[in-house]
């Protein structure tokens, strides 16, 4: 049983980050994309029948934004050179699987984190929310940069580590045990599901 904090669903927005086909394409073959979207979509219904908030973020360019990546950033300006991640590429839209419905938040980025070029933090609390769900892929990239931005922000945070993913499992194991701990709380999709009937 979880000893996390439970959750008020009116104050509690899920976070459904970069779960967008290229990047999924980007984790190892075999049955683990398909559990994980499994995972996602049952989650996503469980905060949704409880009057939580579900936000999208998604990474897609513009040719503005690609001409503005500076070929010093080593992480964006490969996407920039190679003119990768277009905002309107089906790639780039979020899976059809786990897709966003009317009053559900949705934002585009162009960095790793959630919040960073975004408006999202000003949506979330515009609705209330003080704790948020944190999921997407990758556990290096989008996950650990919103959790750092969002616990500098006093969001009370949680890690759903099964909707989490990572090209490279060590760091992503190291990511769950170590790192993220000191910030979040670290739950699954079952203990979401009670923590959000716990009130």
């Amino acid at each position: 049983m979880s000893t996390a904090p439970a959750l008020d669903p009116v104050h509690t927005a899920l976070l459904v980050m970069d779960y967008q086909p290229s990047i999924l394409a980007a984790l190892p073959d075999g049955g683990d994309r398909e559990a994980l979207l499994g995972l996602m979509e049952a989650a996503i219904a469980d905060v949704r029948a409880m009057g939580g908030t579900v936000a999208y973020v998604r990474v897609g360019f513009t040719e503005a934004d690609w001409d503005a990546i500076p070929a010093a950033n080593k992480s964006f300006a490969p996407l920039a050179q190679y003119r990768v991640m277009h905002h309107e590429d089906p790639a780039a839209f979020i899976h059809e699987r786990l897709a966003p419905r009317d009053g559900d938040i949705v934002v585009r980025k162009i960095r790793h984190g959630g919040m960073s070029t975004t408006d999202l933090d000003q949506q979330l609390r515009e609705r209330g929310i003080t704790a948020l769900v944190v999921s997407g892929i990758t556990t290096s990239g989008a996950v650990l940069s919103t959790v750092i931005d969002a616990a500098d922000r006093d969001y009370q945070l949680y890690v759903l580590s099964d909707g989490v993913a990572d090209p490279d499992t060590e760091v992503h194991d190291v990511l769950l045990r170590r790192v993220l701990p000191s910030r979040a709380h670290i739950v699954d999709t079952a203990e979401l599901h009670a923590l959000l009937r716990a009130e």
